[in-house]
């Protein structure tokens, strides 16, 4: 059975083009939860044994030491305290004042998981580079589309491959980056170096969906007796199974890191998942359509000028 994925290209369309104005949206009036690694900053992790306090406590504990910017959030096993202030004096204060919190009470013990600190030049640097990662990789794709598909000028020009799965990958980030936006907005989830690593990720993956798709097409169009839509068309159905199963198998992973995984890694897998999730139906049903709505606006443009 053929699925008229393609045909039927409105619908799949306008999903797409309203999760993306929802996600500009979000990033527009609440942007994104950056965390230290881009702000700057403290994270100190604590596990009291015997003994939970209360984040009333811990502010009080510590109210001696002059935080910026204190956050408190209690996981289920542990204490993480993030604060603006990324000097050692102050590290050891906050230590001091969480030990004695500790010795307070009887039976309790105290110790430090983890310690990080990001200076705010570093953490800017961090940030401009990410970004510059991210937009030479998305030139580097086109070129990289561009010269594998340059054999395939009719009806379709090579380097329109590459810009219809640059079209995707960029409603791939909008969206999982629409994700985060609400998640940190109501959520307290934080942006960090993991999240563009997922994010680089899921450029890969994704583009990798898409080239597949693109190639089944480039074997079908020196054979195909249909026209250009049915054979974009057959293309998708010829490659859906493999796209979806492919994908469905990562998210389960993904999903059960989640679920079982620890709080360091939760966030980059969720990241993947999304990405994952949103570039599988980007590959199927906005890259290959937008290769058709190139080629009938060219067709109509060329009949036009005839």
């Amino acid at each position: 059975m053929v699925y008229k994925i393609v045909q039927k290209r409105g619908l799949s369309l306008s999903i797409s083009g309203a999760l993306v104005i929802a996600s500009i949206l979000a990033l527009i009036f609440w942007g994104l939860n950056f965390g230290i690694d881009f702000k700057g900053g403290s994270l100190l992790e604590a596990e009291f044994g015997g003994y939970q306090p209360t984040i009333a406590e811990v502010q009080e504990s510590v109210s001696g030491v002059s935080l910026s910017n204190l956050v408190i959030q209690p996981t289920s096993d542990s204490l993480i305290l993030r604060f603006k202030e990324s000097d050692e004096a102050t590290h050891q204060a906050v230590l001091t004042a969480l030990e004695e919190l500790s010795a307070a009470r009887e039976g309790a013990d105290f110790k430090e998981l983890r310690f990080d600190a990001v200076g705010p030049t570093i953490g800017q640097e961090l940030k401009s580079k990410s970004f510059n990662a991210t937009f030479i990789i998305l030139i580097l794709i086109i070129v990289f589309i561009s010269f594998v598909f340059r054999k395939v000028s009719r009806p379709v020009a090579s380097w329109k491959y590459g810009i219809a799965a640059i079209i995707a990958l960029v409603h791939d980030i909008l969206i999982t980056l629409g994700v985060f936006s609400v998640l940190g907005h109501f959520y307290g989830l934080e942006i960090n170096t993991p999240f563009i690593a997922a994010i680089l990720t899921v450029l890969g993956y994704s583009v990798n969906d898409t080239i597949i798709v693109f190639d089944r097409i480039r074997e079908n169009l020196p054979k195909s007796n249909q026209d250009f839509e049915n054979t974009v068309n057959l293309s998708v159905n010829q490659t859906l199974a493999r796209s979806i199963n492919t994908s469905f198998s990562a998210i389960l992973a993904l999903l059960a890191i989640i679920v079982l995984g620890g709080d360091t890694i939760k966030d980059f897998a969720l990241a993947l998942a999304i990405g994952i999730f949103i570039g599988t139906y980007s590959s199927i049903f906005i890259a290959s359509p937008v290769l058709v709505i190139w080629q009938n606006l060219s067709r109509k443009l060329a009949s036009k000028k005839a």
